[in-house]
């Protein structure tokens, strides 16, 4: 079994798997490099087609998906309330503190409630950004509210639109690597473009320093 292939994952672990890989990449900082979108989608996608030998059942995908992904983000928060950044600190990764970087920047920048709906759809951000809202004291409430509003229209949407594909095109399963390859790079573009802006800031507001010197 390949921990990073979805079609792996849920052919050893069907809808179970799901609850428990979302669980680890949302709740536990060592989840981050698991693959949360191409997971949802090939479970949909797989819903319909049965591809590799694999059918889930629509409603147990769902519910294990939503499960996963909300029971892991307030682990997440409790972690960072008992000392996620000293975790984050202690991390070697470089891609594990450009996500908390990155989660950061969304809190300041949108808010807690925006920035928490929105982490869900930015791989390694929505592992960092839960344990990160705990550790500056986001209040409880608000951060359950909208973890739950953004964990259940990223697992459900993701999870429905593999679905909706594998209803309206004949022997899907076929293409399904290449597809589980363009979620994931289309998953990806999120982070690129906010890595892109955050760049793009810190040069516009160095530049005025540079031309006083």
């Amino acid at each position: 079994m390949n921990v990073l292939d979805a079609s792996s994952l849920l052919a050893a672990f069907g809808a179970l798997g799901v609850a428990f890989v979302l669980f680890a990449e949302t709740g536990l900082l060592i989840g981050f490099f698991l693959p949360g979108d191409s997971l949802l989608f090939t479970a949909g996608l797989l819903c319909v087609s049965g591809g590799s030998g694999v059918h889930l059942s629509l409603p147990q995908v769902l519910v294990a998906s939503v499960a996963g992904a909300l029971l892991g983000a307030q682990a997440g928060y409790w972690i960072g309330l008992r000392g996620g950044r000293t975790l984050l600190a202690r991390s070697r990764s470089k891609r594990l503190q450009e996500g908390a970087r990155r989660a950061e920047e969304l809190l300041a920048r949108y808010g807690h409630a925006k920035a928490i709906v929105l982490a869900r759809f930015v791989p390694v951000v929505r592992t960092v950004l839960n344990p990160l809202a705990g550790a500056l004291g986001v209040p409880a409430r608000t951060f359950a509210l909208w973890q739950v509003v953004g964990g259940a229209v990223w697992t459900v949407g993701l999870v429905l639109a593999g679905y909706a594909l594998g209803s309206s095109v004949p022997n899907v399963d076929r293409y399904l690597l290449p597809m589980v390859g363009l979620i994931v790079a289309v998953s990806l573009i999120p982070l690129g473009l906010e890595i892109l802006r955050s760049r793009r800031s810190r040069a516009a507001s160095g530049s005025p320093a540079g031309d006083e010197r």
